[in-house]
């Protein structure tokens, strides 16, 4: 008889390799925030995926790159690293267009934190000829002494499994670490102020997403639901007049968008009430960061 397992499982990657939309189709809800743009995850999110026989709580990172430009560059750097720490392995996540310049410091970081370490090639659904994947997957067997290469699409859920079994041999045998039903360890407020960011990397370009921090004022359970006020914090007047956009459109798509979301993985009715303030330079001050949600050591 097999016996149950669970453990810590670190994703990581360099920035926009789909790490956050692997560990929602692993934990079978949309945990972490997505965009098609790189370093949309600023924060260490769980997602647990409780089996019949193990649970695994895979932690979503922020994509690794190395350390400069802004204090908050320089905080979602440390979150990455840091969340190696006491997982019993490793994901590096690369994508299937090859190995990146780019790739060569995250496998530093798992390397040098001695766990094992299965590197997942990502965006196989976009190779217009799968036979590119054996050379890739010899190539990448070459740079370190992977526990597995696994050949996956996190977007068509394929593979993913396979993924999954070259994990468990290595968590330990010992109880859940979290009930059977828990999806993630984050509050139902912050991943309320983390889907109205999301909406913002969606529907917004230039550099405004990047400028941009949302705070959560309010979050008060009523009768049949929950109502939210919320704060989008940017740096300029102008970065401003874009969130709001004509006649306050752009903002009202950012708020149904962000309501559904909510809805969606809450179960229950949103009302929601947005604002934008200008705060400058929030982004390289350890204080505003502290204010806004961010670590101590920020």
């Amino acid at each position: 008889m097999n016996q149950f397992r669970s453990g810590w499982v670190a994703v990581l990657g360099r920035p926009n390799t789909g790490k956050s939309t692997l560990v929602n189709r692993l934990a079978g809800a949309h945990v972490s925030i997505t965009s098609r743009r790189p370093q949309t995850t600023r924060f260490r999110i769980l997602g647990v995926h409780t089996r019949p026989d193990a649970q695994i709580v895979y932690v979503d990172t922020p994509g690794l790159h190395p350390p400069a430009g802004r204090t908050l560059s320089r905080y979602m750097n440390r979150v990455a690293t840091g969340s190696l720490e006491g997982v019993h392995a490793a994901v590096l996540v690369i994508d299937a267009s090859g190995w990146k310049a780019d790739d060569d410091y995250p496998l530093e970081q798992v390397r040098n934190a001695g766990c094992p370490v299965v590197l997942a090639i990502n965006k196989i659904d976009r190779l217009h000829r799968r036979g590119e994947l054996l050379p890739l997957i010899e190539s990448c067997a070459r740079r370190h002494e992977f526990a597995a290469v696994v050949p996956i699409s996190a977007l068509k859920d394929e593979n993913l499994d396979a993924l999954e079994r070259a994990l468990l041999p290595f968590l330990p045998v010992q109880p859940a670490l979290y009930p059977p039903d828990t999806l993630t360890d984050k509050s139902e407020r912050f991943l309320a102020a983390e889907f109205i960011r999301e909406q913002i990397f969606r529907s917004v370009g230039q550099e405004v997403p990047y400028d941009t921090a949302v705070h959560v004022e309010r979050f008060r359970r009523q009768r049949g639901g929950v109502h939210i006020e919320a704060t989008i914090v940017v740096t300029k007047e102008g970065q401003k007049a874009i969130l709001i956009g004509k006649g306050g459109a752009q903002m009202k798509q950012i708020g149904q968008r962000a309501r559904l979301a909510m809805q969606t993985l809450f179960g229950f009715p949103v009302h929601l009430n947005l604002w934008v303030k200008v705060r400058r330079g929030w982004a390289d001050s350890a204080r505003e960061l502290r204010s806004l949600g961010y670590a101590e050591d920020a």
